[in-house]
């Protein structure tokens, strides 16, 4: 690809640590409906298509049980009132997001979590650094329809007013991969979010980095890339990580 102008992050693992969070709502949701409670690590492998699939998931029985609607219901609440208690940005996150504004590289959010909620978040732990409306979320009846489908990464890039050939996306999981292939984006994986290093590899991941400041590397060395081919006066080329 070419000289890069913005940077689409995923939100939960790739940004914010949330998992405790969303494991304690579970949770919560759970015993208030006499159901047993998940482990950190089964509530690790539920996320990343949104609420409603992590709490098919998590009831006994999915949506076959007929206290599955009353379960989410309740998720969605307790989530709601939870979302802030132990959340927090990873180690490094803030320090990209700043470097990044500070050379002119845009950033949007995507999530599949509800878009009034997504956007809560990015004016809460990232204010002045990602504009909220730059961070979309699961929008359904509105017709976007959520992660792997390409729709929001979409309508963030209209909002950043960036292409394709100038984007990059970054997640955690399986489903962030397939967004970028769906939106035509090269995909950075990271590895302290959700998944594992060997699981993100199963699943196609072919750039992964371990710790935040890494991005801005690749970034610099892609855009050092075209510089030095302008300065040679060579054809531009695309190219990929």
């Amino acid at each position: 690809m070419g000289k890069v102008d913005a940077v689409i992050f995923d939100l939960d693992g790739t940004l914010l640590d949330t998992l405790e969070d969303i494991a304690d709502s579970c949770n919560e949701s759970l015993s208030e409906l006499g159901m047993p409670s998940r482990g950190i690590d089964e509530v690790r492998s539920f996320v990343g298509n949104g609420l409603g699939v992590l709490m098919e998931r998590a009831v006994p029985g999915g949506k076959a049980n007929p206290l599955f609607r009353e379960a989410l219901s309740l998720m969605h609440r307790n989530y709601a009132r939870n979302s802030r208690n132990k959340t927090r940005p990873y180690d490094g996150v803030l320090d990209l997001i700043s470097a990044l504004n500070e050379r002119g590289i845009k950033t949007g959010i995507v999530s599949n979590k509800p878009d009034a909620q997504v956007k809560e978040l990015a004016g809460i732990y990232f204010k002045g650094l990602i504009n909220p409306e730059d961070a979309a979320g699961e929008n359904e009846a509105a017709g976007i329809k959520r992660k792997p489908a390409p729709d929001s990464v979409l309508a963030v890039m209209r909002s950043l007013g960036v292409s394709a050939d100038r984007c990059v996306y970054v997640g955690d999981s399986d489903v962030d991969i397939q967004t970028a292939r769906n939106s035509g984006l090269p995909c950075i994986s990271v590895c302290w979010g959700f998944r594992t290093r060997e699981f993100l590899e199963e699943h196609g991941a072919t750039v992964l980095v371990s710790k935040p400041e890494d991005i801005m590397d690749i970034l610099l060395v892609c855009n050092l890339r075209l510089k030095r081919a302008a300065c040679n006066s060579r054809p531009s080329r695309a190219f990929t990580f």
